[in-house]
């Protein structure tokens, strides 16, 4: 599904310059849940960016569902992302002049996949049927971070990169919205790469890796990553 192989990204500041990836590869099998964690600055939003497409490295290939990136334009990956990656934020980013309905199939109807049964049955699952004319204005975090994750799920991705999906939520309702995501995902058979800077959210992904310094490593081995 994933295959990320010698990446390499370095931004450029005053001071020259400064490397954030230092030769980072991984991999991922369909249906696979991934947690990536490190310190903050340590990249690991880069590295979801790269590959999502919304970012191009600097040296090394991404190639997602057999679709390599670096021969994609800015079109190609604007595609990859409508028909294969769907992205999840801590953010929400959802569109407030849309209702909840409306936001939940927008990407299914972008990719053309809307199923009205599908958008339904995640509206159900996610709480939401009762909320469906709401605007994002009018919901909680923890409602609006469903919507986010239903909105993504409605056009069936192959692979769900997720950036800290929790992270504005409290403890308990980032839980229950990161069980969904889950239970959701395993029934698609979707693979899930998720960011977070929490060791105990990473221990529900079924790996972990671990990015210091630019480079890869897996915390229970302490070594780099091949």
């Amino acid at each position: 599904m994933l295959r990320a192989t010698d990446l390499h990204k370095a931004y450029e500041t005053e001071d020259g310059a400064l490397p954030v990836l230092r030769g980072v590869s991984l991999a991922m099998e369909g249906g696979e849940t991934l947690a990536l964690t490190g310190e903050s600055g340590s990249g690991k939003s880069t590295m979801l960016h790269l590959i999502g497409g919304l970012d191009a490295a600097d040296h090394g290939q991404i190639v997602v569902d057999g679709i390599d990136l670096g021969t994609l334009d800015d079109i190609g990956r604007a595609k990859l992302r409508r028909d294969t990656v769907g992205l999840i934020f801590q953010q929400f980013n959802l569109i407030p002049s849309l209702n909840v309905m409306q936001n939940l199939t927008f990407q299914a109807r972008l990719a053309g996949r809307h199923d009205v049964s599908w958008t339904d049955s995640l509206a159900q699952r996610l709480g939401l049927a009762d909320h469906l004319d709401r605007y994002p204005e009018q919901l909680s975090g923890g409602q609006q971070q469903r919507v986010a994750i239903g909105r993504t799920l409605a056009a069936r991705p192959r692979l769900v990169l997720a950036d800290e999906p929790t992270g504005n939520l409290d403890e308990t309702t980032g839980d229950i919205v990161l069980d969904l995501l889950l239970e959701l995902a395993r029934e698609t058979n979707t693979a899930v790469l998720m960011v977070t800077h929490s060791q105990r959210l990473a221990a529900r992904m079924a790996r972990q890796v671990h990015l210091t310094q630019g480079q890869l490593t897996r915390p229970d081995m302490g070594q780099a990553a091949q």
